[in-house]
């Protein structure tokens, strides 16, 4: 049994190895802190000059006019190249390519998107060899075959990103929403990455340890490949859109409701849907036979591949015993009971029983565009054994309404990409809402329960691992209170850091007077987090929403402004205008 100093949960880690890679890692930042400020002029410039060169080239024709000067390629590479974490593995890397003689940085992103696509592409072809290497320890078999479906993954969303950015000529400013989508999928591609690492290394063996090290060296370059591209799109393309005039920008700070609960992107077909009961769905499931199919699983065989079209499964009151994996193919399938209590789907796999933490989930989703309302999603394995996911989501612009999720430890795992929640109730004990989305829960009823003795509970544990990632965990307008009729006596914490960049921010939310007074607690005990974390309270309520003994972290902050709490809405964290309209789901997209 995990005691409270010695319980570290997923992701285990040596507190010695850690503490110094923390060190190494302020080291680092601190070196880019400094680097950016030296060259954020010298970019500035480069792009305003390569914009303003573009405009007025066709009105300079006068013979005695000054010409307008642009940056030579390699200064341009350079330049581009210096916003990134690992500048000279960029350039080493975009200089060889025999189309980098260029200074428009929106074709060196492309070649960076090449470079990263090239390195990811070699993995395939080494997880098998590596499964082969551990034929005599099943437990590692199957932590490596993760990795082959998350490189799998990873690979397919560079693919998305560059097909994303491929219909714009030379020289064309990428609109903000192509640069939000694709600041989107490469955050994910290095979650992705990161999600083998924590596959292998959550089994802390010998030989476990002995893998980590052979996939932390071959992943290296393709690691740091895709951080570059992210850079570049983050803080140069960005910055380019900003330049290209004339932009209209949404009213961003705003308090009070919305004429809709459900951000933007939620469309009006979905948003029917969402807010009305299916009167025709495609396939409906019911225990007792008065459906198409007794088990979500069969109806779930009759979407098609990359549909555009809404695909509707009406699944009638019971609960079902079924793990499912909706393939990351069916895209814009929405699954809907008959209420989050009465509609279960129930699972009990767990890590304890030898199944790595990613592949407990009872129901996982990763095809674009996944909505699931008045349903639950249970893992029924219990606190003793440990990880077990009730559900996980890689969908982008995924939503879940008046749905509940069930567990102990790590319950919800919102693993990647753009997710919203909304009228939901969740349950847990040990970071039970954890993983790297870009995700917003609004009205929503967290509810920690009590654990095993000598154990206490996080709700949240963020992954972030790149400063230019666009994820985090936001709880908006929600309850934080205790299970029914359960008597928490456990000590509770609105959650722990588990990566450097960890991004999570309480706001607007009535916290009940069973939280621990300090908050929040560190991944390592008694080792404050790296200030690169970012984790902040705005507004809140309740007997537990007294900040006065909070922690003293260099990455908390207390108390945001109005300003920087809008950075946390639907509308700017998870752009939800533009995508939340068509799921139909009711959203707050400001303060």
């Amino acid at each position: 049994m995990d005691s409270i100093k010695s319980f570290k949960g997923y992701g285990k880690v040596d507190e010695l190895e850690q503490q110094a890679y923390q060190n190494k890692t302020r080291k680092r930042v601190i070196i880019l802190i400094v680097s950016s400020v030296i060259l954020v002029a010298v970019i500035v410039a480069a792009v305003t000059g390569i914009v303003i060169h573009k405009r007025n080239t066709s009105s300079s024709s006068s013979s005695n006019s000054v010409p307008q000067t642009e940056l030579a390629p390699a200064a341009s590479l350079k330049a581009v190249c210096d916003v990134t974490q690992y500048p000279n593995s960029c350039f080493a890397a975009i200089s060889s390519l025999p189309n980098s003689n260029t200074t428009d940085p929106k074709l060196l992103f492309k070649l960076s998107l090449r470079v990263a696509i090239d390195e990811l592409s070699k993995l395939s072809s080494f997880t098998p060899k590596l499964r082969d290497n551990a034929n005599n320890d099943p437990r590692l078999q199957k932590a490596i075959d993760v990795c082959g479906t998350v490189f799998e993954d990873a690979l397919d969303q560079l693919n998305d990103s560059i097909s994303s950015i491929g219909n714009s000529g030379a020289g064309k400013v990428l609109p903000s929403s192509d640069i939000s989508d694709v600041k989107t999928w490469l955050s994910a591609v290095m979650t992705n990455q990161e999600t083998c690492i924590d596959a292998v290394g959550e089994l802390n063996s010998t030989a476990a340890r002995g893998v980590l090290r052979e996939l932390e060296t071959v992943t290296r370059n393709s690691t740091e490949f895709v951080s570059n591209s992210l850079a570049i799109v983050t803080r140069i393309l960005g910055l380019l859109s900003k330049f290209d005039a004339p932009i209209h920008h949404r009213k961003l700070l705003g308090f009070g409701g919305s004429d809709s609960e459900f951000p933007a992107w939620v469309g009006a077909t979905e948003r029917r849907l969402l807010q009305a009961n299916v009167t025709a769905p495609d396939a409906v499931v019911a225990k007792d036979g008065s459906g198409q199919f007794t088990t979500i699983g069969e109806a779930l065989k009759m979407v098609k591949k990359k549909s555009l079209t809404r695909f509707v499964v009406y699944v009638k009151a019971g609960t079902y015993i079924e793990n499912i994996d909706l393939d990351k193919n069916a895209w814009n399938v929405m699954i809907t009971g008959d209420g989050k209590d009465k509609t279960i789907v129930s699972g009990s796999r767990n890590f304890k029983d030898g199944t790595p933490t990613f592949e407990t989930a009872t129901f996982a989703a990763k095809g674009k565009g996944f909505i699931a309302k008045d349903i639950g999603f249970h893992n029924t394995a219990g606190a003793e054994k440990h990880q077990a996911v009730a559900l996980r989501s890689g969908s982008d612009e995924s939503v879940f309404y008046r749905c509940s999720f069930v567990g102990f430890q790590d319950t919800l795992y919102a693993h990647s990409n753009r997710q919203f929640y909304r009228e939901c109730d969740i349950t847990g004990t040990i970071d039970f809402i954890f993983g790297n989305a870009a995700v917003v829960f609004q009205n929503c009823k967290i509810m920690p329960r009590q654990p095993m003795s000598n154990q206490f509970n996080t709700i949240t544990a963020q992954g972030k691992k790149d400063p230019n990632q666009n994820t985090g965990i936001v709880i908006q307008k929600s309850v934080i209170t205790t299970l029914d009729n359960d008597i928490l006596t456990a000590a509770t914490y609105l959650g722990r850091p588990w990566k450097d960049f960890s991004t999570t921010i309480i706001m607007q939310t009535d916290i009940g007077s069973f939280l621990k007074p300090v908050g929040w607690i560190s991944w390592v005990p008694n080792v404050d987090p790296v200030s690169t974390i970012f984790y902040a309270e705005y507004q809140n309520t309740g007997p537990g929403a007294g900040v006065s003994q909070r922690i003293t972290w260099a990455g908390y902050k207390p108390s945001l402004t109005d300003d920087e709490a809008v950075k946390f809405t639907v509308q700017t964290f998870i752009q939800g205008p533009e995508w939340l309209p068509n799921s139909a789901v009711e959203f707050e997209s400001a303060l």
